[in-house]
């Protein structure tokens, strides 16, 4: 019983101090994480480089001013070549969600050719030499890789040329609306840099045509052309302000 009196008395004096001790202990220091994200918000322009191919599907519907019924399939040839040029658009995001507008332009070297199976002998020589886009897109994003799909409208610069023994004898030039539809993955590399692979399909549709003779002027033949263009390009966009923000 002597023993156990003054311990409890110690214990009691431990008890008392213990607030004090505590008190001249530093704050603890607690960490909050911050998850820096990728905002695809904002304008951007950038530039493309890549290649493409175009189906090109000749019927004859008119030859010397006489009709021809029906239309004479003269064949089909597919164009292919190289793609340069630049886009421009603008972007919201709303958590992942991510939409947008952009216009793009490029100049192209799309050419192929094939006999002729109506007018035999002589050559249909298609070329195309400008392509454009003008699409909404949407997309998801996971932080700075953003995944979209986008639609629109598509305008293609286009040129025909019927050849024998290689020089021309008619020839049709035009500038065709259709329809686009694409999809393509974008990374972001800094703040205000990014990288994208980009596949489009233009639907151009069918065009019904006049020739005219060269070099001396006059109606040769009309054709109708199927016309569908397909790109793949490699982009960098430089995107204006600061794109990244801190999460909490």
């Amino acid at each position: 019983m002597k023993k156990f009196v003054p311990g409890i008395v110690g214990l009691a004096a431990l008890a008392m101090a213990a607030p004090a001790f505590a008190a001249d202990l530093p704050p603890a220091t607690y960490a909050k994480t911050v998850e820096p994200f990728y905002d695809w918000s904002g304008y951007y322009i950038g530039i493309n480089i890549g290649g493409g191919w175009s189906h090109n599907c000749w019927t004859n519907t008119s030859f010397l001013g006489v009709a021809t019924v029906p239309g004479v399939a003269e064949g089909c040839n597919t164009a292919t070549g190289g793609l340069a040029g630049g886009e421009a658009g603008y972007r919201w995001q709303v958590s992942s969600l991510v939409v947008g507008l952009e216009s793009q332009g490029d100049w192209a070297n799309l050419s192929a050719s094939n006999a002729s199976l109506f007018n035999f002998g002589t050559t249909n020589q298609t070329q195309t030499d400008a392509l454009g886009l003008l699409t909404g897109q949407i997309g998801y994003s996971w932080n700075n890789v953003l995944w979209y799909v986008k639609g629109g409208a598509a305008l293609a610069h286009n040129t025909y040329n019927g050849l024998a023994a290689g020089a021309a004898f008619d020839q049709a030039a035009e500038t065709r609306l259709g329809s686009a539809a694409g999809a393509g993955v974008e990374v972001g590399i800094t703040p205000n840099l990014s990288f994208a692979l980009e596949y489009d399909h233009a639907f151009m549709g069918s065009q019904n045509l006049t020739f005219t003779a060269v070099p001396v002027a006059g109606i040769s033949r009309n054709d109708s052309i199927n016309l569908g263009v397909d790109m793949v390009t490699a982009r960098v966009n430089l995107h204006f302000g600061d794109p990244v923000v801190a999460k909490y």
